[in-house]
């Protein structure tokens, strides 16, 4: 056995702060309600994202609650920096978003062909910070999943406390927040240092149905420097990562400062807290 499931985390709006959950239906798009709205910005038709900080990083300064079952009304309550609540469906919306964000945005549950965001160059935010202008890439979502929803890339993000373990060891703070990886599972693993760099392409059996298969190493962005809610800005959770883990995410890619990895659903199914992660 690898481990057992510490956490479980759905984030219902990209790039907002999500929210913990003891069970959840997990489909071939991944953990339901999971980025299941996005804000796109009406000047560019991008994803707005928090990998692009200078103009998204406030994204992070808002929460994101599933209300019920995602599947069946999917509303999204949105809680602002000053604790007042709003719901993804009041009219009114857009105008509160756009005005907190300083762009005019819209909130959409329509994953339009070929939607892409801009993610800055991870090393030049390090170096110039957040404010300036750096170069940045445009990166089409859903690569590595079906359509339907505003993930990265795959339908789940996988991360191992080991990992988080070894990022506080080598980080100067002596610790490391969680949720500045943002990952649907936390597996509570007892191996030493970055232990899921060698799940790749391994099938990973979850409970009693569950079967996925991991297909990447998850390259890491900006936003786990950026604050996160209370938790306040740290370079060194970026940092740390670029020193000590920068590994190739596919065998056919340059090496990047990585942390945790990314899985496709071969058969959907329930996971909870305390499942046991095994390999197939």
């Amino acid at each position: 056995m690898l481990g057992t499931v510490a956490v479980l985390r759905r984030y219902p709006v990209k790039s907002m702060l999500g929210e913990d959950v003891d069970v959840s239906d997990v489909t071939f798009t991944g953990l339901a309600g999971d980025r299941q709205l996005a804000v796109v910005s009406r000047a560019t038709g991008k994803i707005a994202s928090a990998k692009f900080p200078r103009l998204w990083r406030d994204l992070l300064t808002l929460s994101a609650s599933a209300a019920g079952d995602p599947a069946a009304d999917g509303a999204v309550r949105i809680t602002l920096p000053e604790g007042k609540t709003i719901w993804s469906s009041d009219a009114g919306l857009d105008a509160v978003l756009s005005g907190l964000l300083d762009q005019p945005v819209t909130l959409t549950a329509t994953v339009a062909p070929g939607a892409a965001l801009d993610r800055a160059v991870p090393e030049a935010v390090l170096r110039d910070g957040v404010d300036a202008q750096v170069p940045a890439e445009l990166m089409e979502i859903g690569g590595g999943g079906p359509p339907g929803s505003f993930v990265d890339f795959a339908p789940l993000h996988l991360l191992t406390t080991s990992t988080l373990d070894r990022i506080a060891q080598l980080s100067p703070h002596g610790q490391a927040d969680l949720e500045r990886y943002r990952p649907n599972v936390v597996i509570r693993t007892v191996g030493a240092g970055f232990t899921e760099n060698d799940w790749f392409e391994r099938i990973l059996r979850v409970g009693d149905d569950l079967v996925l298969r991991v297909i990447a190493r998850t390259p890491r962005c900006a936003v786990p420097t950026l604050a996160h809610g209370a938790l306040p800005r740290d370079p060194d959770a970026l940092r740390v990562l670029a020193r000590h883990n920068r590994v190739e995410p596919l065998d056919s890619l340059d090496p990047e400062p990585c942390a945790g990895v990314y899985a496709e659903v071969l058969r959907p199914g329930r996971i909870r807290t305390g499942d046991p992660v095994r390999l197939a």
